[in-house]
């Protein structure tokens, strides 16, 4: 498949969808089919699918793949669909093949497996990938793929590369790199934010022009993620800061308390909405009873939240008609 224009659009907050596991540990596709299906009326801007909140780490790349092509038919042209791709460079371009047969628009290059090279080793190893498919690819900034400003210089270069995501923090260099990609001329880059619970620091990365960002929460209350979209997008900040003082603050406390919570939450509210995901892959753990419990909290807590508001903004809207 040919795809002559490789800018990637996204209205909407970017969903990452988790990867379900049945009893027996095996992806279960027709779960996932459903986690998709009752997520597309909430108005994502594209799907991941087989990404970080996928656990992309723990599956297999025939798993990964099998998780696209469903994601691909479920969103059936919808939104883009931005498929995992990235670790020891063979299942990379094992990962970018695949993605490319099953319909995906794109991938987001997660890091190499283990190793830290060089900026130039990091620039040919991306450059590698993204010749493995005629797939338009987002390079992931954290971990093992740490790039610098020149380093997108030269990407830039590359018409294939169409974005960056960045997972360090790190607001200097990331405005460095939006800086250095405009200046290459490059307009058509999508930059989002891809920290852990990322509406809690969208409003720095937006000052700085990274307009978009990941939500794993999408995957778990649409309801409510949506709804924090819309007041980032409208520029209701009151509404916004009740959100972030009511609901996600208290999950990044929770989230904060075990490593890999930032996985495992998605999954365990998925569970208590009853979504049978199944259990986190080792190396990550579920919560525990009590830590379940609380998030069982947080969540009755943010769906009468999201209630309210959706019924002002409705309300809003017949007045002004």
């Amino acid at each position: 498949m040919t795809r002559p224009d490789r800018r990637l659009d996204f209205d909407g907050v970017l969903f990452f969808p988790v990867t379900p596991f049945d009893a027996d540990g095996r992806v279960d596709l027709d779960v996932l089919a459903e986690h998709l299906h009752t997520r597309l009326p909430f108005g994502p801007g594209g799907v991941f699918p087989a990404c970080g909140t996928g656990e992309f780490h723990a599956l297999s790349a025939r798993e990964a793949i099998d998780v696209v092509r469903t994601s691909v038919g479920v969103v059936a042209g919808r939104v883009p669909v931005i498929a995992g791709a990235g670790g020891p460079l063979g299942h990379a371009t094992e990962l970018a093949r695949g993605a490319a047969d099953d319909g995906a628009d794109g991938l987001l290059l997660l890091p190499p497996y283990l190793v830290s090279g060089t900026a130039d080793g990091l620039v040919a190893w991306v450059e590698a990938v993204a010749a493995a498919s005629d797939l338009p690819v987002i390079v992931y900034h954290r971990g093992t793929a740490r790039y610098t400003a020149e380093a997108v210089t030269r990407l830039a270069a590359n018409p294939k590369v169409v974005g960056f995501k960045d997972g360090t923090g790190d607001i200097g260099l990331a405005q460095e790199i939006v800086l250095a990609a405009e200046d290459a001329g490059r307009d058509d880059w999508a930059f989002f934010n891809g920290l852990l619970t990322a509406e809690l620091s969208q409003g720095a990365y937006r000052g700085i022009g990274i307009p978009l960002y990941s939500s794993a929460a999408f995957a778990m209350i649409p309801e409510l993620a949506s709804l924090h979209y819309r007041a980032y997008v409208d520029g209701d900040e009151p509404t916004r800061m009740a959100l972030l003082r009511e609901f996600y603050t208290p999950l990044v406390r929770l989230r904060d308390e075990t490593p890999g919570f930032g996985v495992s939450l998605i999954k365990a509210g998925l569970r208590l909405r009853g979504l049978p995901v199944g259990s986190v892959r080792p190396p990550l753990v579920d919560p525990t009873a009590e830590q379940e419990s609380r998030l069982r909290d947080l969540l009755e807590g943010g769906l009468e939240l999201a209630a309210a508001l959706a019924a002002r903004f409705a309300a809003a809207e017949a007045s002004a008609r």
